[in-house]
């Protein structure tokens, strides 16, 4: 199961998602890719070294003869995988204008390694640019996080028009797994308005689990740690467990 996680407006809880999600799989003992797709490489930064790094996604993705194997690196966590990001992943969309498998550089990668994970969780840039597109492309299953802000649906169009473009045209396999509703502050009235209306918007799209705003989320990538090491016990942990398991129980 390959699953992409998308939304190209920032602030709303792609990468925390992302880390975490990979993360709770993992430790329920599945093999587990996280591919970070992000120029900023937020995702690569909290779980390795920097000043380690040799070769970067973007190096897998502009040389054919680079493997796998020399570009992954193992984390922390058991059953953890990453295929980290640089940012030379920035040049990647300049490169792949033009090319006639622009498209499907990730996917034609992904298609000689995937068979050795379970679960592979791609976390992409906040736009909708040639590398979102090549993550659409490589998936079978989006997630959309949203957060549950005034402006929360601002900009969904756009990428639900996209989403369709790549089912019709370049992965007629890839499916809406879910939206997520991140960054839910109950305290808030217009957090619970913004939630309303995206169940009215989404219906039963719209995952049960919802990620609330929680300082331990925020704090754990400056410690290089996942929410499940970082603060098992917080609300944030039990959430993206909880998601996890209804991303199983929905796939």
């Amino acid at each position: 199961m390959i699953i992409t996680i998308a939304n190209q407006k920032g602030g709303v809880g792609k990468t925390t998602s992302s880390i975490n999600l990979a993360a709770a799989f993992a430790l329920m003992g599945y093999k587990t890719l996280l591919i970070d797709m992000d120029p900023q490489a937020n995702s690569t930064v909290t779980f390795v070294d920097r000043s380690e790094q040799k070769n970067s996604v973007f190096d897998l993705l502009e040389n054919p003869e680079l493997t796998f194997e020399e570009v992954a690196q193992q984390t922390s966590i058991i059953n953890l995988a990453l295929l980290p990001a640089s940012i030379a992943l920035a040049k990647l969309e300049s490169k792949l204008v033009g090319e006639i498998d622009g498209h499907f550089r990730l996917k034609d990668k992904l298609d000689t390694f995937k068979y050795k994970f379970d679960f592979i969780i791609i976390d992409t840039p906040p736009t909708l640019g040639l590398i979102t597109i090549n993550a659409f492309v490589a998936a079978t299953h989006l997630i959309i996080p949203i957060q549950s802000s005034y402006f929360a649906l601002e900009g969904t169009d756009d990428l639900l028009e996209t989403f369709e473009k790549v089912r019709a045209r370049s992965n007629p396999d890839l499916s809406l797994l879910g939206v997520l509703i991140t960054l839910y502050d109950k305290r808030i009235v217009i957090a619970k308005d913004s939630e309303a209306h995206i169940r009215k918007v989404f219906g039963d799209r719209v995952f049960k689990t919802i990620i609330s705003k929680n300082v331990r989320l925020e704090e754990s990538p400056a410690y290089k740690e996942s929410i499940f090491t970082f603060a098992p016990n917080s609300k944030g942990a039990i959430e993206y467990q909880e998601l996890a398991k209804e991303v199983i129980k929905n796939a």
